[in-house]
């Protein structure tokens, strides 16, 4: 059999190279220019996949109408970024300011504990002593090693000012989203044709894991952590503590993560004691308690299936979406891994259970 060579003159040969060139010139050239578009678009399909149900049954309870269910339901979405997420935002960035202009300065310092601590029953001297020495210890430490901290400072800086640019991401993914709404069906069948090209006996099994992934992860855990975050943001408001945003953020880190968000929580209600008079500190620590645990709740409820994505999976999805694309990649990025996860591993266990090759 003749080779390519024998079959192509030189002439041909040189055309030959020239065209592919072009073409992956054209290639690389259409990733730069859509490159910025990369998050806006992910998020959107994340978006559709995850609030298609909400828009179907709104859709039959408006008899039919598809079109206007999707205006409706983006313009629910668009209040809900535009208001609480966007006021939640504007003061995680001045938290964030003012956080990396103490870091770099030195200046950042953990409070005295009041007096009144020591009075507290049972606990109260010992958290007192245990608050003195992480006050003085961590001013000592602070002055020792804040020459080195400025780099982070600088790191905090960039993520605040890119949340403005990442507000603006997130309501053109919305309002993107909002026309997906109605060609759900095409969309689908395109992307069964697209899986059926590359596994073709395991294309309808993929789209629709693919699937319950994301709404598993959109819904079960980013869409919880909203939740808890904006809650958690108007309890501190409430109890008008210091960078509120900031530690509001930090509760939606830490409930994307899986963490917890006690770990912000408990601290809070522990300054909120020692601040306020007795009756509004209980009422909001019964309303940062409920806080703490309505994961637990809404979990099971909008959770289809069990999610089996690692915790590190997650992490390393929300870390790295996050210094890839921004705030909204804080968002995308685990759903993207969790995809990716759950389809690797879905298409490793249907290897192992094929039949095994005959032996002659």
């Amino acid at each position: 059999m003749r080779t390519l060579r024998q079959l192509l003159s030189g002439e041909d040969i040189i055309q030959l190279a020239i065209r592919l060139s072009l073409l992956a010139l054209l290639i690389y050239w259409t990733l730069v220019i859509a490159r910025p578009f990369v998050p806006i678009l992910a998020w959107s399909m994340v978006l559709a996949v995850a609030l298609y149900p909400a828009f179907s049954w709104l859709s039959k309870f408006l008899g039919g109408r598809p079109k206007l269910a999707a205006a409706l339901l983006t313009i629910i979405n668009l209040g809900i970024v535009i208001g609480p997420a966007t006021w939640l935002g504007l003061s995680a960035v001045e938290g964030v300011k003012e956080f990396a202009g103490r870091l770099s300065a030195g200046d950042l310092v953990v409070p005295s504990p009041p007096a009144s601590i020591k009075d507290w029953p049972l606990v109260g001297p010992q958290l007192f002593e245990f608050w003195n020495q992480a006050s003085s210890n961590l001013r000592a430490v602070l002055r020792e090693v804040a020459v080195h901290l400025k780099p982070v400072a600088g790191t905090m800086l960039a993520l605040a000012s890119d949340a403005g640019v990442g507000t603006l991401k997130f309501l053109l993914s919305v309002a993107l989203a909002g026309f997906l709404f109605p060609y759900g069906p095409q969309l689908v069948a395109a992307g069964r044709g697209f899986l059926s090209r590359i596994v073709p006996e395991q294309s309808e099994h993929f789209l629709e894991l693919a699937g319950a992934t994301i709404r598993a992860v959109s819904q079960g855990i980013i869409g919880v952590a909203i939740v808890q975050s904006l809650l958690a943001g108007i309890g501190f408001k409430l109890a008008g503590i210091p960078s509120a945003g900031l530690l509001a953020f930090a509760v939606l880190l830490l409930a994307i993560l899986q963490i917890g968000a006690a770990f912000v929580l408990i601290p809070v209600i522990i300054w909120i004691w020692t601040a306020k008079d007795f009756t509004t500190a209980l009422m909001l620590t019964l309303f940062l308690g409920i806080v703490g645990v309505i994961d637990n709740i809404l979990k099971p409820l909008v959770m289809g299936r069990g999610l089996t994505t690692p915790t590190l999976v997650i992490f390393i999805g929300v870390i790295g979406g996050m210094l890839a694309h921004g705030i909204v990649g804080l968002f995308i990025g685990p759903i993207i891994l969790s995809v990716a996860w759950e389809l690797t591993t879905a298409w490793i266990r249907n290897e192992r259970a094929g039949p095994a090759p005959s032996r002659e």
